[in-house]
């Protein structure tokens, strides 16, 4: 099967939903690739929730992310699938609402499959390669969103990427969450006391593994159930395969401690099960591809504004330490920041945008940017500026991103 339109969507997380979505609304044909039975990457395949902060800091009223995310809350919201606040939400019938989503825009989807390799010339991709159930095949198209997290299609093109810190190429270190039900709940402090007490124990006694420094708990949306963003494991490459399923062992097992630790030690946990395990482990960084500019800490810290500033965000600097314990985090001093159109066009790229976290940015400028609001809105302005490429018959790097902005902030 050889396939031809043109936009091709490597990966259906939050960018490449709303890349896919607002394409397909601006008269492209669209094909998206993803390489589970469902969209949503770390929001249902990753199982990361809630929602992170995603209002101006400055006006809590004013919601950051493009109209595409925006709509998802809306849908989820009325279906009863996200709590009042917009951030808790129900992976499950999110699945359901994205499939709807995509369809409904005219978005063609291919589940189960996944972008193996690319031919690529003078900037210009030509092809790309996809190990599908039924075997290799074959696809082209005008333009390519690298919506992977990765960034494994702008790697297999050749353009420049860059891994974890500077210093020693070290990323941050990857989390698989779960969900534990049967938890009395009811005092929330009370509970998390417990947990971290029942865990600084564990720790000193060899019986915990996890090198991180407490416990992270988050509500779900049913009253016994508590979500658990607390395993870590280090020293991990998120884009080598053997090295992934390493991660993946190890945090198993260290999610088999920590819910023994807590049912045997904790009051509130004695009736507790494990409801659910992600079906992969959360992969916070690996590659960054580089483009023209490149988002610095203090464009974060300082809320700096662009002309061509097509994404937003007032989410911190959170760097988990890629060694093992403690976190990093630096307020941002503003209402928020914007991410420049620069940032997600590869250096020297005819035909591929970026339309996930692997954007061009520092290492520590990553830990902000990464989280899935703001990965939406960058999704949604490259299947915007993907279909005024095309229609303009230019390069991705001749899009106008002061135009581009103007259309995605009409205030």
């Amino acid at each position: 099967m050889n396939k031809t339109c043109d936009v091709i969507i490597a990966g259906g997380g939050p960018g490449g939903i709303c890349a896919a979505v607002a394409a397909a609304r601006n008269g492209m044909s669209v094909l998206m690739i993803e390489r589970y039975g469902f969209a949503g990457g770390m929001a249902t395949s990753g199982l990361v929730n809630p929602f992170m902060y995603y209002r101006s800091k400055t006006d809590s009223k004013h919601y950051l992310p493009g109209s595409v995310f925006m709509e998802l809350v809306k849908s989820l919201s009325k279906n009863g699938a996200i709590e009042k606040d917009g951030h808790v939400f129900d992976d499950e019938i999110m699945k359901i609402l994205l499939d709807k989503l995509l369809l409904d825009a005219g978005v063609e989807i291919l589940y189960h499959s996944m972008v193996t390799g690319a031919i690529c010339k003078d900037g210009l991709i030509s092809r790309i390669n996809v190990a599908c159930k039924e075997g290799a095949q074959s696809f082209e198209a005008k333009i390519f969103i690298d919506a992977t997290g990765d960034g494994d299609l702008a790697e297999f093109a050749g353009f420049k990427t860059e891994k974890g810190r500077k210093e020693d190429g070290a990323c941050q270190p990857m989390t698989l969450c779960f969900r534990l039900g049967g938890v009395k709940a009811d005092d929330w402090k009370a509970l998390d006391m417990e947990l971290n007490e029942v865990f600084k124990d564990g720790k000193a006694k060899g019986e915990i593994s996890d090198p991180r420094e407490n416990v992270l708990i988050f509500r779900t949306l049913r009253p016994d159930v508590v979500h658990f963003n607390t395993t870590r494991v280090i020293a991990r490459d998120g884009t080598n395969s053997k090295q992934l399923g390493e991660a993946e062992i190890i945090a198993r097992k260290q999610v088999w401690e920590l819910f023994n630790a807590f049912r045997k030690k904790s009051p509130l946990c004695r009736d507790s099960f494990i409801m659910k395990m992600a079906s992969q482990i959360g992969v916070r960084e690996t590659r960054r591809v580089m483009g023209d500019y490149v988002l610095t800490a203090d464009d974060v810290v300082k809320a700096k504004a662009f002309d061509d500033g097509i994404a937003r965000s007032s989410y911190p600097i959170d760097i988990h330490n890629p060694s093992g314990t403690g976190t990093v985090l630096k307020d941002v001093e503003g209402a928020y920041y914007e991410i420049p159109y620069r940032c997600i066009v590869p250096k020297g790229s005819r035909n591929l945008l970026m339309a996930c976290r692997a954007i061009s940015s520092t290492h520590e400028a990553h830990s902000s940017l990464r989280v899935m609001p703001v990965v939406a809105s960058v999704g949604e302005a490259a299947g915007i500026a993907a279909a005024e490429a095309i229609k303009g018959k230019i390069g991705v790097a001749e899009v106008d991103g002061i135009n581009l902005k103007m259309k995605l902030f009409r205030e």
